[in-house]
C-alpha cells in the first residue's frame, strides 16, 4: 500500500472516510469516471448500479497504473440524486467492500443538477499514489 490515514486525533472518527491521506509513489489522477461500459454504453440505469459500474471503472484505471485499490488516496462521488444516495447506506456498503474492502480514501460527495452525459448519474474522480 502506498498510503496511509491522516488523523487528527481530537476529532470523531470518521466513519467510512478518511480526513486525511499520505501517499507516496506516482500520482495517478483519475478523471471522473461514469456507469457506462468500455463501449460508452450505459446498460444500468439506477444511481447504485452506476455507482458499482462507476467505481469499477475508477479501479480499472488504477490498475492500467499498475496499482491496486488500496492505492487510493482520494475521491470525489458527484450524484444527480441525493436523496437515493442518502438512503442507500447498506448498499453502498455491499457495493464498496468487495471492490476496497475497508479502505477507506479522503472523500466528497457532491449533489449536481447533472453530468456532461445525460444518462449518467453518478461520476467518481480520485487520486492514486502507485510504487
Amino acid at each position: 500500500m502506498s498510503v496511509e490515514v491522516v488523523e487528527v486525533t481530537q476529532w470523531p472518527k470518521p466513519q467510512g472516510y478518511a480526513n486525511g491521506m499520505r501517499g507516496q509513489g506516482a500520482a495517478v489522477h483519475i478523471a471522473g469516471q461514469i456507469g457506462w461500459n468500455a463501449d460508452g454504453k450505459f446498460e444500468v440505469h439506477t444511481l447504485l448500479e452506476q455507482f458499482a459500474v462507476a467505481l469499477d471503472n475508477v479501479l480499472a484505471v488504477v490498475a492500467a497504473a499498475g496499482g491496486a485499490p488500496t492505492d487510493i488516496a482520494r475521491m470525489t462521488v458527484y450524484v444527480t440524486d441525493i436523496e437515493a444516495y442518502r438512503n442507500a447506506g447498506r448498499a453502498l456498503g455491499e457495493i464498496w467492500r468487495p471492490r476496497l474492502g475497508r479502505h477507506f480514501p479522503a472523500m466528497a460527495l457532491v449533489a449536481v443538477t447533472a453530468l456532461v452525459e445525460r444518462e449518467a448519474m453518478v461520476e467518481i474522480e480520485a487520486t492514486a499514489y502507485v510504487g
